[in-house]
């Protein structure tokens, strides 16, 4: 998906960081802050939040990539997690994983062109009697086939 980053609000980020840039351990609460405000963390926000807590461009970016809760782009209007947790890969969440990167056109920790849905994977929904699981919209479903991962996606993309 392409997003134009001069979207995000430049006055709220440094709100949040002029709040937060005090505490002890203060770039995940900032992360934390941002992404609830606006939905994710915009990477043009990275030489703000360097600045503020006199770090490197480099140590924000790496710490906001290493955590795969954090965002860099918006969220797409659904989102639907995977389980990759070993009981769901020993009913073949693998294949179906395979089957919903093709269905949607993206990879994990990515939004659909449409804008429809983020995809993000998890390693444990606590469904392990029903899997493959997956999450959409909080929501935990179990038991999906490719055909039923389909039939999810197409309901979500016409919402």
């Amino acid at each position: 998906m392409n997003i134009d980053q001069a979207d995000w609000d430049r006055d709220k980020v440094l709100g949040i960081v002029s709040a937060l840039q005090d505490m002890p351990g203060a770039l995940l609460p900032i992360f934390h802050g941002i992404q609830d405000e606006l939905g994710y963390v915009p990477e043009d926000s990275i030489p703000l939040i360097a600045e503020a807590l006199n770090l490197s461009r480099a140590e924000v970016h790496g710490t906001l990539t290493f955590y795969h809760d954090f965002r860099t782009t918006p969220p797409g209007r659904h989102a639907l997690q995977i389980c990759r947790a070993e009981a769901c890969q020993a009913m073949g969440v693998n294949d179906l994983i395979k089957h919903a990167k093709k269905k949607l056109g993206v990879d994990f920790h990515e939004t659909t062109a449409d804008g429809a849905i983020s995809f993000d994977e998890v390693f444990c929904l606590g469904n392990c009697a029903c899997s493959p699981s997956i999450m959409v919209n909080g929501e935990v479903v179990g038991e999906v086939s490719s055909e039923s991962f389909d039939e999810i996606v197409d309901s979500l993309r016409a919402r």
